[in-house]
Formats: C-alpha cells, sequence, structure tokens
C-alpha cells in the first residue's frame, strides 16, 4: 500500500478534528488532552488548529492511503527554549497501519526530519509516555536516544512523559 504525505492545510479541520478524536481513543496517553474535551471544541478551535500548525515555525504532516483517508500525523515546531532545536509532538498512526513493512511513521519522520534540516535545526526532541513502549521503539530504532529529562504527564501526575532526542546532519 502506498501513502502520500502531505502537510495539513488551514482548511482540513474537519479531517483534523476526525484524525484527533480517533487518536485519543485510540492512544490517550499519547496527547495532553481527553476525547471528552477535543469532541466539545467547536468549529473555531479546529480552524486555530490548522492555522496554527501552518504557522513559518511549524509543519503538521498527515499520512494518506490511497483511499484518501488520514491514517497518521507527526508536527514538529520550533522549540522555543533552544533555537536550534525543533520539537515532534502530536505522532500518530492507525492501528491497521502500523508497522515497519508499512512505513507509515517512517515516511513521516523522513519529511519532519527533513523540514527540520532544511531550516537549520542541530537536534529534534520529542516526549514519550513510559508506559508506550511501541512508541519508544520506533524512535529508538530511528536514532532517538533518552536524554534522562522527563516530566510529569499532564493528565496524571504519577506518570512521566520522557524526553528523547536525536542529532541532526546536514
Amino acid at each position: 500500500m502506498r501513502y502520500r504525505i502531505e502537510r495539513i492545510g488551514r482548511e482540513d479541520w474537519q479531517l483534523l478534528r476526525e484524525v484527533r478524536l480517533a487518536q485519543l481513543l485510540d492512544t490517550p496517553m499519547a496527547f495532553g488532552e481527553t476525547h471528552e474535551y477535543a469532541s466539545h471544541q467547536g468549529e473555531g478551535n479546529w480552524r486555530a488548529r490548522t492555522n496554527w500548525l501552518n504557522e513559518p515555525d511549524k509543519v503538521g504532516l498527515v499520512a494518506v492511503d490511497p483511499a484518501g483517508e488520514w491514517v497518521g500525523t507527526m508536527i514538529s515546531t520550533a522549540n522555543k527554549d533552544h533555537p536550534d532545536t525543533v520539537d515532534l509532538i502530536g505522532v500518530w498512526v492507525a492501528p491497521a497501519h502500523r508497522g515497519r513493512e508499512r512505513g507509515v511513521a517512517d515516511a513521516m519522520l523522513d519529511t519532519a526530519l527533513a523540514w527540520a534540516r532544511d531550516r537549520g535545526a542541530g537536534r529534534m526532541l520529542l516526549g514519550v509516555h513510559e508506559a508506550n513502549p511501541r512508541a519508544a521503539a520506533f524512535y529508538l530504532r530511528r536514532g532517538f536516544a533518552y536524554t534522562g529529562g522527563g516530566t510529569p504527564y499532564v493528565l496524571d501526575a504519577s506518570a512521566r512523559i520522557l524526553e528523547m532526542a536525536l542529532p541532526l546532519e546536514h
């Protein structure tokens, strides 16, 4: 199956809403909002999200299957504390499209890394929930390493978000 990696456009708010709600049902610990909260957001909120994704220091990516369905997302944004760093957030692949053989996460990450390198970033940072070994294994396979840093998970302070980093070569 061939997937296209595209940028999320300003007018894609309805598709973003649909995929975000699916993400929050599938892997709630991977995101900092609840399905209940997101499902009650109106059109203005979703339009604001797609507008935010289209600011110059951000790239919002979506994996599209041959039928035109959005089956994955990945967002990269400039790190506000470190000008040479970009953050990776909003990463998700629909269960039926997961796996190394499908290559959805790899294709999105390759695109995000190209964007980061084009803007001169020296590293990419991300946070992975300590109870999400599938995601951590993907990042480790792609060269990310734990930094030793971490923060409490915003929706459950007893859980941790572990920081991972990847140095970027130009």
